[in-house]
């Protein structure tokens, strides 16, 4: 009687076991769950569709506060008819390509930040460039970003003594087709720049991101649905940047490891973060007010602007959306040659 005891006792345990181990696995593979099983990892794979329409905003003031981590999300869901490009040829730039890529999944390490890194929220402020010389606030900037544990990120090149910048567009939404022109202007002057892009943006546009990956620029990650990374969830940061990524690597063949944050606000939890799952943070030491599409002041404003903050090592961010810049990009371009600056990509600098 005991032998049969022990034997069923044996038997429901093993069964139980099993069953534990099936489900960790669902959990592991199924990107639809934000719900962590563990303190250790939570993995994303899926893309997700949004109806959101992102614009574009700029965040210059320091505005700090505690950002709430450990709330549970609901995944986004969207009724959106989707826009399916044709996977294009493999782009140009061989280091953020790999051929037949296949959806990616990302482990998210300290989903609870057990570890206590500090969720306060910063708004980037970049400090306006005189003189040929960066601000002081874009070098503490840099040196923040340094000093972090675990991250990396970039604001200023302050490795460098050549009069090098790199020319960056964020593009949350696409408006009277200012993007091509951009773009012609790029090819004409033989410069390559990285595009930080939206789901959104990637789905309405398919031929303008085919374009970007053909003639070599580097299309970055801007998030799917353009929230204010502080605030939500280290599963849900994860969520925001995989879903893109890997609607990028199924429909284009594409993926590049660098990430900009909406709005620009961070936090060195969500800074972490991003690196851990295998992305560079891209901020920036040279921008102006030209996100407003009512509020354009012409050419010459854009031009005089951009070309008197110049200086060594800048991450120069300009907004898709406005005509003054796509006016005057060519000018801009050509001034920066003039005073004997060169154009770099992201590529050359995280190499």
């Amino acid at each position: 009687m005991k032998r049969i005891f022990c034997c069923i006792f044996c038997l429901l345990l093993s069964i139980s076991l099993c069953a534990c181990k099936s489900t960790e696995t669902v959990l592991k593979n199924n990107s639809s769950t934000n719900q962590p099983y563990s303190d250790v990892e939570s993995i994303y794979s899926e893309p997700q569709n949004t109806t959101d329409e992102e614009k574009e905003e700029s965040s210059v003031p320091n505005n700090n506060s505690e950002s709430p981590q450990c709330s549970q999300e609901t995944p986004l869901t969207s009724s959106e008819p989707e826009v399916k490009p044709q996977p294009v040829d493999p782009p140009k730039t061989p280091d953020t390509v790999k051929i037949e890529l296949s959806q990616q999944t990302y482990i998210v390490n300290d989903v609870n930040n057990t570890r206590g890194l500090s969720t306060k929220q910063y708004g980037f402020s970049y400090g306006i460039a005189k003189d040929g010389v960066a601000h002081n606030q874009s070098f503490v900037n840099q040196q923040t970003f340094d000093a972090f544990e675990k991250v990396d990120a970039l604001s200023l090149d302050t490795k460098t003594q050549e009069k090098i910048m790199y020319l960056t567009f964020d593009n949350g939404y696409e408006y009277n087709n200012l993007t091509a022109d951009i773009l012609d202007t790029l090819k004409e002057k033989d410069v390559k720049a990285a595009f930080f892009v939206t789901l959104s943006y990637v789905k309405q546009n398919p031929e303008l991101v085919k374009r970007m990956i053909d003639e070599g620029h580097i299309v970055g990650n801007h998030s799917t649905t353009h929230p204010v990374f502080p605030t939500i969830t280290r599963l849900k940061m994860a969520e925001e940047i995989a879903t893109l990524d890997n609607y990028l690597r199924e429909n284009f063949n594409y993926t590049s490891p660098y990430f900009r944050f909406p709005t620009g606000a961070y936090s060195e939890c969500s800074l972490e973060l991003v690196t851990s799952i295998g992305f560079k943070s891209v901020f920036w030491s040279l921008a102006h007010a030209d996100w407003d599409t009512a509020n354009q002041k012409g050419a010459e404003h854009a031009f005089s602007t951009v070309t008197s903050r110049f200086h060594k090592g800048a991450v120069i961010l300009l907004h898709a959306v406005s005509q003054d810049n796509a006016d005057a990009l060519g000018d801009i371009i050509d001034e920066a040659h003039n005073q004997g600056y060169s154009f770099k990509t992201l590529d050359d600098y995280f190499k």
